[in-house]
Parts: C-alpha cells; sequence; structure tokens
C-alpha cells in the first residue's frame, strides 16, 4: 500500500520500526531542524576562522615589511637631500655618486649576511637587526659634520637596508598560504614605494629651510619606522619553515595553525614541510654544505638560481634607481631649474609608483606572475625610449618638460605594476627550503650590485653620453628582459612552495616557458 509523508507518495512500501527506509524520510522530519543549525554553525565557525586567519597574515606580512620603508625613504629622500649636502658640505659630484650609491653597494654585504644570519636565528630576529643597525647609521648621518662622518652612516644604514630586504619576502613567503602569496609577497615592495614617496614628501616639505638644518632633518625622519618594528617582534610569529629546520615541529604546527584557513590541511602542509626540509633523512642541516650546493648545484637548482639572479639583476639594470635618486637631475635636463618645482615633480613620480603598486597587489594572484612581467618589460621598454629620445630630440620647454614627466611616470608605473613587486615574489618562492634564505640572499646580492652599479655611474656616464643617451641604454637593457622573461621565468600562481620546486626539475622547458593556467586551477582545487 502507498504511505504519503511529507507530501511524498511511495508506492508499496510500508513504513515499518525496522524498514530501512524509514531513516531517510523521517530523518527530513525530526532531524532537519537539528542538522541545518549543526551546518550553520560549522559554516559560521569556519568563515570567523578564514576571517581571523586573513588578518593575522595580514598584519604579520605588513610587520615584516616595515624595513622596507626604510630603504625606500632612504632613496626617495637622498634624491632631494643631496641637493642641500653638496650646498652645505660642499661635495664634489665624483663625492655625490658615492654617496648615493655606497648603499647599494654596503646593503649587498647585509644581504650576504642575512641569508645566513636568517638561518642562524631566525627569520623574525633578523628583521630586529637590520632595524637596528638602520637606527645607528640613520643617527649618525642626521649628526654627521663632515662628508666622511657621513659615508659612515651610509655604510651602517646600507647594510641594515641589505638584512632587512632580502628577509621580508623569504620571511612572508613562508607563513603565507599559497592562494594569497603573490599578494602578501608584494608588500615589501609596496613598502618600499610608500617610502620613496614620503621621502618625496620629505624633501618638500623641509626644503624650504636652512640648507645646514633641513637634509639633516630630512634623514633623521628615517629613525621613526624603526620604533615601529620594535613593536612588531612582539607580535608576529616564527617562520614555520625555519621551526621545521630546526626540529621545533611542534612550534611549526602551531604556527601552521594560525595562519591557514583549514585545519584540516595543517598536517598535510606539516608533511610537505618536512619532507622538503629533509627531517627524518638527514636530520641536521649544515651551513657548509648549502654553500656547497649553491656553488656547485644539480640542474634543477641551476635553473632556479639563473631565474632568481637573472630577475633580481633585471630588476635594476633597466635604470629605475637612476630614475628615481636622479628624477630632479633628469628634469633638470629637461628644462625644470627651480629647486622647489624639481621636488614638486618628483612627488608626481612617488604618487604614480606607489599607486600602481597597489594594482600589481589586485592582480598578482589572479592574473599570475608571468603576464605582469610581460605588460611591465614591454612598457617599461616604451617609456625609457620615450624618454631618451624626448631629452636628446625636443629639448627643454614646456612639451619638453610634458613628455620628461610622463615618460618618467610611466617607466615607474609598469615598473610597480610588475618586475618591482614580482621580482621578489619570485625569489622568495622558487627555491628548496633549506637553500631558501641564502639562495634569496644571493638573488639580493645581484639586486644591490645593480643598484649601486647604476647609482653610481649615472652621473658620469650622462655626462658622457648625455642623460638622454644614458636612457638608451636603459631602454635596450629593458626590451632583453623581456626575453629572459620568456625564457626563465615559469608560472607559480597557486601552487605550494614545495610544488614550485617541480616546475624546475626535467620538463623545465615546458612547464616553465608557457603558463600552465590548467595545471594552476587544478593545483588549487586540490588544495
Amino acid at each position: 500500500m502507498g504511505v504519503q509523508e511529507n507530501g511524498n507518495t511511495e508506492m508499496g512500501l510500508s513504513v515499518g520500526a525496522h524498514n530501512k527506509y524509514r531513516r531517510m524520510d523521517s530523518q527530513v522530519t525530526h532531524d532537519d531542524g537539528f542538522d541545518d543549525d549543526y551546518d550553520a554553525s560549522r559554516h559560521s565557525h569556519q568563515l570567523e576562522r578564514r576571517r581571523t586567519t586573513r588578518r593575522y597574515v595580514f598584519a604579520c606580512s605588513v610587520f615584516a615589511s616595515l624595513n622596507n620603508v626604510l630603504l625606500g625613504y632612504d632613496v626617495g629622500v637622498m634624491s632631494g637631500a643631496i641637493l642641500f649636502i653638496q650646498e652645505d658640505l660642499k661635495i664634489t659630484e665624483v663625492q655625490q655618486e658615492i654617496l648615493v650609491g655606497i648603499l647599494s653597494v654596503m646593503s649587498l654585504l647585509g644581504s650576504l649576511g642575512g641569508g645566513r644570519t636568517s638561518d642562524a636565528i631566525g627569520r623574525k630576529w633578523t628583521m630586529g637587526l637590520a632595524a637596528i643597525v638602520f637606527q645607528a647609521g640613520a643617527a649618525v648621518m642626521t649628526l654627521a659634520p663632515s662628508f666622511e662622518v657621513l659615508m659612515i652612516g651610509r655604510i651602517l644604514a646600507g647594510i641594515g637596508i641589505g638584512f632587512g630586504v632580502m628577509i621580508a619576502p623569504v620571511y612572508i613567503a613562508e607563513i603565507s598560504p599559497s592562494v594569497a602569496r603573490g599578494s602578501l609577497t608584494s608588500f615589501p615592495e609596496i613598502f618600499i614605494n610608500l617610502g620613496i614617496l614620503l621621502g618625496y614628501v620629505s624633501n618638500y616639505a623641509f626644503s624650504g629651510l636652512p640648507a645646514h638644518t633641513n637634509w639633516r632633518i630630512m634623514l633623521a625622519v628615517g629613525i621613526l619606522p624603526s620604533v615601529f618594528i620594535a613593536f612588531a617582534l612582539c607580535i608576529i610569529p616564527e617562520s614555520p619553515r625555519w621551526l621545521v629546520l630546526q626540529n621545533r615541529v611542534e612550534e611549526a604546527r602551531d604556527v601552521l595553525l594560525k595562519t591557514n584557513e583549514n585545519e584540516a590541511e595543517v598536517e598535510e602542509r606539516l608533511a610537505e614541510i618536512e619532507l622538503a626540509a629533509g627531517i627524518g633523512n638527514s636530520g641536521k642541516h649544515e651551513e657548509k654544505a648549502v654553500w656547497r650546493e649553491l656553488l656547485n648545484p644539480a640542474p634543477a637548482l641551476a635553473r632556479m638560481l639563473i631565474t632568481g639572479f637573472g630577475i633580481q639583476c633585471f630588476q635594476q639594470i633597466t635604470g629605475i634607481d637612476a630614475t628615481v635618486y636622479y628624477s630632479p637631475e633628469i628634469f633638470k635636463a629637461a628644462g625644470i631649474v627651480d629647486n622647489s618645482k624639481l621636488l614638486a615633480a618628483t612627488v608626481a613620480v612617488g604618487v604614480t609608483k606607489t599607486a600602481f603598486i597597489l594594482t600589481a597587489i589586485l592582480l598578482i594572484d589572479k592574473v599570475g606572475r608571468k603576464p605582469l612581467l610581460y605588460v611591465s618589460t614591454v612598457g617599461m621598454t616604451v617609456c625609457l625610449f620615450s624618454l631618451g629620445a624626448t631629452l636628446s630630440f625636443i629639448g627643454q620647454g614646456s612639451v619638453g618638460v610634458a613628455l620628461a614627466i610622463l615618460s618618467v611616470c610611466g617607466n615607474v608605473a609598469f615598473f610597480s605594476v610588475g618586475i618591482g613587486p614580482v621580482c621578489w615574489v619570485l625569489t622568495s618562492e622558487i627555491f628548496p627550503l633549506k637553500v631558501r634564505a641564502q639562495a634569496s640572499a644571493l638573488g639580493a646580492v645581484g639586486n644591490r650590485v645593480c643598484s649601486g652599479f647604476v647609482a653610481m655611474s649615472f652621473l658620469s656616464l650622462a655626462r658622457a653620453i648625455t642623460v638622454g643617451g644614458t636612457f638608451f641604454i636603459f631602454s635596450a637593457l629593458s626590451a632583453l628582459s623581456v626575453a629572459f622573461v620568456y625564457k626563465f621565468v615559469p608560472e607559480t600562481k597557486g601552487k605550494s612552495l614545495e610544488q614550485i620546486e617541480l616546475l624546475f626539475q626535467d620538463g623545465y622547458e615546458l612547464q616553465g616557458s608557457e603558463v600552465q593556467l590548467g595545471d594552476v586551477e587544478h593545483l588549487v582545487q586540490k588544495e
């Protein structure tokens, strides 16, 4: 006989006490409310955990990036302060080049030391050491009575910046979930740009003071971000991957529970990290073995080093630091002569640079690293060529000034939307765990060497072949970077740090040179 229950008629089915079909229908009647409440509670808990985790990782990324404000501020403020230092201390053009460029040269020592230091004392405390060294350098520069003392301060500041610049992207990459790693690892570049903008604003704000005082105040303001870093160290955790290297697995699990949205994935992630670190196989991580591996790399690691070191060098040899450090000189060549107007024009450059880095943050985990690199390098090539042509053929005048400002702003915009942040993202995520800190340090060394070379040779090169001719060289180097990206840079969007290593194994040509969108989608779903 038919039985109707909850509006549904089932033919030939009796609803006996022991009938297996009773449970299906009666469950809807009696347990629906309980299940709905349970599901709603579970869903609410997951949403709350997701929000809490994202806020926590976001805060850690912000605090870890504070050291990069110091680098950006120094780059921005020195472009204007050097005008008044030259007037106050009567330094020569060669001394001016050395003063500007020594920061980058010394920061490479900090980067090299930072790799070993972060493996010894941890990523977190290396950031603290960076802030202390920079503070000492900034204080010496502020009180410097002569060029020689000013140089001592620049050397200390450079070493501190070198520590901070190499460790921040590594730390953020190691605590971030895969789906947001690109955006979060770009934070250091955002803070560099913010620092540059603050440096430009400081130049403009204090330029009206006497020449003996204004540049000292400009440099002294750079100490302030370091104060916040001391507070940050009390909040942020140590990198879980570094903790695993130290066999502190339980502490690593605690950090992963705070930084992963899905609790179920924590053990899986921990197992991947332990496997990558060699826990249970070799057991110990020896410094000498790391350097031996880097100096005599296996084919896969050699490909990683080419990619990481190469992209860092191309970021700088395309002339971004020359554009930022010497933007007043560039605008002078275009026809702006008043110091106040020069510094106002540099503020426009800083605003553009900062605005477009925010665009990169929004896009890097959606469109991927490689498309942004293509847009960036091609756009920079066009803008650098345009700037060279403007300064060489149009000359001074309102049209030349307008085109020069447009070309410089366009160059920094394309830099900020691609190679600026993506460079640091790539070098922090492509290397195996046990060599990541020191391999990233090598990349940072390449970056700082190229930055120092450009900063210390720009004025001399501009005198020899003109400012416009110098930018034609930068344009040609930028064109080469397009080919480098095509040949050597793989797409890493959506992959875990451990999965990225596989891109550089056999079959790299297929996996690395093409943007594997289907593979990325599969991996995102899997994770």
